[in-house]
């Protein structure tokens, strides 16, 4: 295989030395004369220490490989990994490996038989490949390895050990005992405390029947009530809290386990995989019940495996006979005891038998099972040794101590807020993430001062002493603490930045770790802000039936296409006509503030004129009415013969050629930024425009696909968000003032944290293929407005940003492609003689 194809087919050719052992001769040039073995790291264990030879995350070894190619042909082993975890090993097909490591250990280990010279280990020829018990261990002891997931439970979390992911766990229960209430309790644990993404498959409970038993278990209402649609005022309030939950609920006719298999993939970053329920008797409406469970049981084992994910699925019956059929991996079977009231769950594992119990106390008035208060010292006391001694200070141990009842849900009456707050903390304690612990010092302690109305139980009056004693006074502070706190960053221009040709370029280029945001921002408006941007974003969000992935987990960031998106993608000119001569000039605001400004000189051969500065209004948030993206994950689809319009997401391309006289590349400053290879990566807007250019003749050659990560595409995601801005802007912009100038901060505020840079920023969007999507169809917008004037024969003196254009008129009236006005998408016109600075922009 050539290097070209192997770069384009990275991921697949990992994962198939990876799982299957299989070695891949790659070649690079035009006579072969470098030669690679793409192998399983069985070949070479010397590449599983770390830091001894060269190694790339699979993201940046795809940007370079190349290179990498060329190095391990010389004798340099390149090895590839995954996050931080090594699953592959560049190797010499024809030569002896070079490089010496560092590691006396791992040189021994280099020359004593890790090279592929030496004797093999199996691979797909001679067998499946093996794992050292080593490697085994290092997957189960890992430090900060996550813990499994809560069922909201503590005596079952202690009796199990939680939910963990590639797992298939089985509640075995008979009706009217409950057995549902196990799942939807991890269910709303996991989607509500821990905000992380649920699916619930609903095979016999609809889901009106799921949303009613969360509400009464959230809000401690009586569920026969609820069914009448009577709220009181407190359950509205926690109606509202809800709607915005990542809990996605599937109760749709035929449901299936292939149904499932296939939805999970698309769906996204999920946590955890709710099956309710599996029936024992058939039902010929219901798929998952009678003859086809063993087979949906296989189904469901093999999706957790597959998918990495916990899949915790609920059987209507505890027949042994019907239990041992669907070879689960944890199997708990509940029963009822009606002498003291209480449900005993019974712990199994498949080869081990039964590893433990726990005692239940039903709450069936309020569709829960809460924690059994005698044995809830025992709980406690397991907690407890769980995060002694790891990380932290005693005080944020006996906070998290005190908190568990109610982080647990065995007691109610702490705010949503106050519980995310304090699992979240506990769940750093046991991870010892001590960078999640300093993130979470200020606002645990805004909540201690707070004054929470806790119960006057002992539980109560423990986790009031806890707060009391994490909000104590610091000590004083030392000198360098003393010290005047520095001035808040500058906020960038709001709707669209300023004007293009009118800032200074020093301060245009924004690096990929700069996103102008500073702490607080991700922050919800309050209720009477004048325009509650990122509120109105995240319902945007939500609303849309596509259950879009607003988030991507931070263990996934650095493999697959997010470390191939950069600020460069946003395909912005940084334009001036080649006779036009650009100087940058001092010039002083009126603010006192030193800037540089442009000063454009305009050749005699132009003719007489001025020129005419185009600032077009608010380009982001317009740009929201129709941007094509991929609300769910993308997946990798590789090259594609044409593009698909039912698709989006990242394409590589070839940079097409442009020789129209008097416009910039459609491309901007994309084309200052190729591969090895000539190639880069665009985003759907971008492909739209080339593919357009191409039908009206513009460009002589097809756009070419050389690669690819899509998903199913979507135009409407953002547009709530724009019809809300834009009526907004009409209002606001006659009241000008703070009110309009809070507005335009707000809108910018909101549309950057789909991408925040910094890990500290918690913000509710991780997605920077929608902002960098959003930020493209500006500029191209921008584009294709100055390509219309230019083809009606307007000179184009310079084009800049997603909103800057200076155009050469004769009469001093602006090309008649703009319309002038103050809505989005309109221009404002200025015109000042050739030899003069350009002024500041305004809005």
């Amino acid at each position: 295989m050539n290097a070209s194809d192997a770069r384009r087919d990275l991921y697949a050719l990992v994962k198939r030395a990876n799982d299957d052992g299989v070695i891949t001769l790659i070649h690079r040039g035009s006579k072969q004369e470098d030669r690679v073995l793409l192998a399983p790291l069985d070949r070479f264990p010397a590449a599983r220490k770390a830091g001894t030879f060269p190694s790339w995350v699979l993201s940046a070894a795809q940007r370079e490989f190349g290179t990498l190619v060329s190095r391990a042909a010389g004798g340099q082993p390149q090895v590839l990994r995954r996050s931080s975890t090594p699953v592959a090993v560049l190797l010499p097909a024809d030569g002896p490996i070079s490089s010496t490591p560092s590691d006396p250990a791992a040189h021994a280990a280099a020359t004593a038989g890790g090279a592929v010279t030496s004797q093999p280990t199996p691979s797909r020829d001679a067998g499946r490949r093996l794992a050292t018990l080593g490697d085994a261990l290092g997957d189960i002891i890992t430090p900060g390895s996550a813990p499994g997931l809560s069922f909201g439970l503590a005596g079952l979390d202690a009796a199990t050990g939680g939910l963990h992911p590639g797992r298939l766990v089985l509640v075995a229960a008979p009706p009217q005992v409950g057995g549902s209430l196990i799942g939807l309790g991890a269910a709303r644990h996991t989607a509500l405390n821990l905000n992380s993404r649920v699916l619930y498959a609903a095979s016999g409970p609809n889901r009106a029947d799921i949303t009613r038993r969360i509400i009464a278990a959230e809000a401690g209402g009586d569920y026969a009530r609820l069914k009448t649609g009577n709220l009181t005022p407190h359950e509205q309030e926690v109606v509202q809290r809800l709607r915005d939950a990542p809990l996605l609920i599937d109760d749709g006719s035929d449901l299936t386990a292939e149904a499932i298999a296939e939805t999970v993939p698309v769906a996204g970053d999920l946590a955890l995989v709710v099956v309710d329920r599996l029936q024992r008797a058939r039902n010929p409406r219901l798929p998952l019940s009678g003859e086809h469970l063993p087979a949906a049981s296989q189904v469901l084992r093999e999706l957790a495996r597959t998918q990495h994910v916990p899949v915790l699925a609920v059987l209507d019956t505890d027949d042994p006979a019907i239990v041992n059929l669907l070879d689960a991996d944890v199997i708990l079977t509940l029963t009822a005891l009606p002498d003291t009231g209480e449900t005993n769950v019974t712990v199994a594992e498949r080869d081990l038998g039964i590893i433990g119990s726990a005692r239940l106390r039903p709450d069936l008035t309020h569709a829960r099972f809460l924690d059994n208060t005698e044995h809830a010292g025992t709980a406690e006391a397991a907690g407890d040794r769980a995060i002694r001694d790891v990380v932290g200070s005693d005080t944020d141990r006996e906070l998290a101590a005190a908190a568990l009842p109610f982080t647990s849900g065995a007691l109610q009456g702490l705010p949503a807020e106050a519980t995310h707050l304090l699992a979240a903390l506990r769940t750093a304690l046991a991870a010892g993430n001590i960078k999640d612990l300093d993130e979470l010092r200020a606002p645990l302690r805004a909540l201690a001062a707070a004054g929470l109305r806790l119960p006057g139980t002992a539980e109560g009056h423990r986790l009031a002493a806890a707060l009391h004693a994490y909000n104590a006074p610091a000590p004083a502070p030392t000198d360098a603490a003393a010290r005047p706190a520095a001035p808040e960053p500058a906020r960038p221009a709001a709707d669209g930045g300023a004007v293009g040709a009118v800032s200074d370029a020093d301060q245009e280029v924004r690096r990929d770790d700069d996103d102008g945001l500073v702490p607080g921002d991700e922050e919800d408006e309050p209720q009477e802000a004048v325009f509650p941007a990122l509120r109105i974003l995240k319902d945007s969000v939500t609303r849309s039936k596509m259950h879009p992935v607003p988030v991507i987990r931070l263990e996934d960031r650095e493999d697959g296409p997010w470390p191939l998106i950069s600020e460069d993608m946003d395909g912005e000119p940084r334009w001036v006509h080649p006779d036009v001569t650009s100087t940058r000039i001092n010039h002083t605001r009126d603010n006192g503030k030193r800037v540089r400004r442009n000063q454009l000189d305009v050749p005699a051969s132009f003719g007489d004129g001025v020129l005419c500065l185009i600032d077009r209004n608010g380009s982001f948030p317009s740009a929201c009415s129709a941007v094509p993206l991929a609300p769910n994950k993308l997946l990798h689809t590789g090259p594609l013969d044409a593009f698909d319009k039912t698709k989006a997401g990242i394409y590589q391309i070839d940079i097409p050629d442009w020789d129209y006289p008097g416009m910039p590349h459609p491309l901007g400053r994309l084309i200052e930024r190729p591969d090895d290879e000539g190639r880069v990566w665009v985003t759907t807007p971008h492909i739209k425009q080339l593919e357009r250019l191409h039908r009206e003749g513009h460009l002589t050659a097809p756009v070419t696909i050389h690669d690819s990560w899509t998903g199913k595409a979507n135009e409407s995601l953002f547009k709530p968000f724009y019809t809300a801005a834009r009526e907004a802007r009409t209002e606001l912009i006659q009241a000008g003032g703070e009110p309009y100038k809070n507005y335009k901060t707000r809108l910018s505020i909101a549309l950057r944290l789909l991408w925040p840079k910094r890990p500290s920023q918690r913000s509710p969007f991780w997605r920077p293929d929608w902002r960098m999507s959003m930020v493209a169809e500006a500029s191209v917008r921008h584009w294709l407005n100055a390509f219309k004037a230019v083809q009606e024969g307007h000179t184009l003196v310079a084009l800049r940003n997603v909103d800057a254009a200076i155009f050469w008129t004769p009469d001093e009236t602006p090309p008649g492609t703009y319309r002038l006005g103050t809505g989005f998408g309109q221009v404002k016109a200025k015109f000042i003689q050739p030899g003069e600075f350009i002024p500041e922009g305004d809005d």
